[in-house]
């Protein structure tokens, strides 16, 4: 038993890593997490882009692609990944399904990402559209797309889960934001129950930033204030209390019985900002059930090699309390409401600068590979 099917099997946590790349479906890479306990993928255009412009593994496909316009291409080389990916983890997901199907859990796992672009972010109905085609364009039971936890996203969020179609939520920054997830969430599979949807074979999780909000925080605090560091995984404690909270409310409880697959929260951005932080602050510290931790590859690395999931703080109801008095202590030197709000936009606006840095890199890729 490696540490991170020891997470799953033992505590209840899935590991993702939140990478995708060609050559590790090429070479056998990604296979060989998964093998290790890796149960889910993730990925950004940002990570897209690494990917491209440090191989050469994409060039056959760019070659032999017939699309007109960088965004054509690069939506075409990633659908191709996230099929190739979803087929890598089709044993994972097949089990899992086999699992929420004998009610063992309420989750099934195996699933891979794919985002909307970003600059649809603020654009209801341009999201719907967006995540339906990439879903039909997939056609991988096991795909997720991705829709961002924009007050615009919301309702995008309901329409698309009422279609049966798997979505992972992601740039959530505030507890008050999750809150409104979970019921977008819980709507949109009304609805598709309504629509006569197996309401067993929707899978959705909500993309909880954590990283972020420390770097943010730390940034209004003295440096040897005691709050640096401990601010973000605070907040995680108070997101795992709402999702306990709200996950017992009839609503909720009234899909679960009717089959339901729980929304899981996520924990993205879990790698350590700051290089005195310990490497695993984020991951350690944030073991429950029924959650996901979706790691870079250093991140995964470590936790494979020296994990110890144990004594997480946030599967202790007390230190889980502790932890959330915490929040009450942080003026007047920080307003988590306004940072958080600021970190949204921030995400917003970040990941449309590396979607545009993506179709840049793909069309200079094609350049060059029409030239050689």
């Amino acid at each position: 038993m490696t540490r991170l099917s020891d997470l799953f099997d033992v505590h209840g946590q899935s590991p993702w890593i939140d990478n995708i790349r060609r050559d590790w479906l090429n070479d056998g890479t990604l296979a060989r997490l998964v093998a290790e306990g890796v149960r889910g993928v993730t990925s950004n255009p940002s990570i897209f882009a690494k990917a491209l412009s440090s191989s050469n593994a994409y060039d056959a496909a760019i070659r032999e692609a017939e699309a007109p316009d960088a965004e054509s291409l690069f939506e075409t080389l990633a659908v191709r990944d996230v099929q190739d990916a979803c087929d890598v983890l089709a044993a994972v997901y097949r089990a899992s399904q086999d699992d929420v199907l004998g009610a063992r859990r309420r989750h099934g796992d195996g699933y891979v990402s794919l985002e909307v672009s970003p600059h649809l972010a603020h654009d209801t109905e341009g999201t719907i559209a967006a995540a339906l085609r990439l879903w039909a364009s997939v056609d991988r039971a096991n795909a997720m797309i991705k829709i961002p936890a924009t007050p615009e996203g919301l309702p995008a969020i309901t329409e698309v889960l009422s279609h049966g179609v798997n979505v992972n939520v992601t740039l959530i920054f505030s507890v008050d934001r999750y809150a409104d997830v979970i019921s977008a969430w819980a709507e949109g599979l009304i609805k598709a129950a309504e629509a006569g949807y197996d309401l067993r074979a929707i899978a959705s999780v909500a993309s909880f930033f954590v990283s972020r909000v420390d770097s943010a925080v730390d940034a209004l605090l003295a440096p040897d204030d005691p709050r640096r560091g401990h601010v973000a995984n605070a907040q995680v404690a108070l997101a795992y209390e709402t999702f306990l909270r709200l996950s017992a409310q009839v609503s909720v409880t009234a899909l679960l019985a009717a089959g339901a697959q729980i929304q899981r929260p996520l924990w993205a951005s879990t790698s350590t900002k700051n290089p005195h932080y310990d490497e695993l602050l984020y991951v350690e510290a944030l073991v429950a059930p029924e959650t996901v931790n979706t790691m870079p590859d250093a991140t995964l690395a470590a936790a494979q090699a020296h994990g110890q999931f144990a004594d997480s703080m946030l599967a202790n109801e007390r230190e889980r309390h502790s932890a959330l008095r915490l929040l009450d202590d942080l003026a007047p030197e920080v307003d988590l409401g306004a940072l958080t709000a600021r970190l949204e936009r921030e995400g917003v606006a970040a990941f449309v600068s590396s979607y545009d840095e993506v179709l840049a890199t793909v069309a200079a890729t094609r350049l060059r590979v029409a030239g050689s």
